[in-house]
């Protein structure tokens, strides 16, 4: 009856080890899916940064598209003014020559009168 109970007692020593056992590897394997998803989280994270990186790179270069649009329309304000400006000039001089050529008239005029 002694020798039983042993063996009894040696049995549930094992199961409680197997027990153990079973426990332990289910810890494990749960730590490692725990890690796994705090992976793929973090993979997700620096996805989503480099996304915001993406985002802001467009950005930037959007808003320099607009300032070199900006300056190249001042460029063209400026020529358009420099144009009228000159044209003003032009008919300056186109208005100065007839003002000669009008003053040369009178003047052939009062010879015509004097040879007359």
């Amino acid at each position: 009856e002694l020798v039983l109970l042993v063996v009894l007692v040696e049995l549930l020593v094992v199961e409680v080890v197997v027990v153990l056992d079973v426990v332990v590897v289910e810890l494990v394997l749960l730590l490692l899916v725990v890690l796994l998803v705090e992976l793929v989280l973090l993979v997700v994270l620096v996805e989503l940064l480099v996304l915001v990186v993406v985002v802001v790179l467009v950005v930037v270069v959007v808003e320099l598209v607009l300032l070199v649009l900006e300056v190249l329309l001042v460029e063209l304000v400026l020529l358009v003014v420099v144009d009228v400006v000159v044209e003003l000039v032009l008919l300056v001089v186109v208005l100065d020559v007839l003002l000669v050529e009008l003053v040369l008239l009178v003047v052939l005029i009062e010879l015509l009168v004097l040879v007359v």
